[in-house]
Parts: structure tokens; sequence; C-alpha cells
């Protein structure tokens, strides 16, 4: 059985929250804990402009939405990521698709 992952395109992260407020709704995950966390990374460019990334990071609490996948289901943060960034698939799958997406991270959980 292939082993499943989920692929971040961190190139157009519109930083929504949508990946995290999905996530906290379809678990019901108290204030302060959740399956994925965004992060707000703001870098100083050589000519003294600014590049704000968005980088939605799972946390140890992501299970990938077993019950969800399981029935055939995206994980909610995927369903709902609002500028479909993230994908869900088999690790070879999203591999391939990585080729392509210089500013993407792949996540197993454990």
């Amino acid at each position: 059985m292939a082993r499943n992952g989920l692929m971040i395109d961190y190139e157009y992260c519109t930083g929504c929250h949508s990946c995290e407020i999905a996530c906290k709704q379809e678990h019901n995950y108290p204030v302060g804990r959740g399956g994925i966390h965004l992060s707000e990374i703001i870098t100083e460019r050589p000519d003294k402009s600014l590049r704000i990334d968005y980088l939605p990071f799972p946390t140890q609490y992501c299970n990938l939405c077993l019950p969800r996948t399981t029935r055939g289901e995206k994980p909610a943060c995927v369903k709902h990521c609002q500028a479909a960034t993230m994908y869900f698939g088999s690790l070879a799958e999203l591999a391939k698709l990585m080729e392509a997406r210089p500013h993407s991270a792949l996540f197993t959980p454990i």
C-alpha cells in the first residue's frame, strides 16, 4: 500500500489561514492547538524592500485527517485551501509534482 503525504507549495500561499481554521473545526481542537500552523516570514531584500512569505506547517497533531482520507475525501486543510497550494496523495505522486515546484515541502505523519 502506498504511503500518503501532504505537499505544500509555498510560492502561492496567501496567508488566509483557511487551512488552520478547517483543521481546528474538523478535529474540534481547543484554542492554541491544531494540526497545522501558519507562520509569517518577513525577509528584507538587498534593495531594502520586504518579502512576506506564509508557511503552513503541519504539527505533531496532524494525522492527515485519517477518517476523511479513509473515506476517499481530501484532508480538511487541502479541501479548504483557497489558493490551492496544498496537495494530498501518495509520496511517489507528490514527489513528481514537487519537481516543477521549487518552493514546496512534503510532509508525512509518523
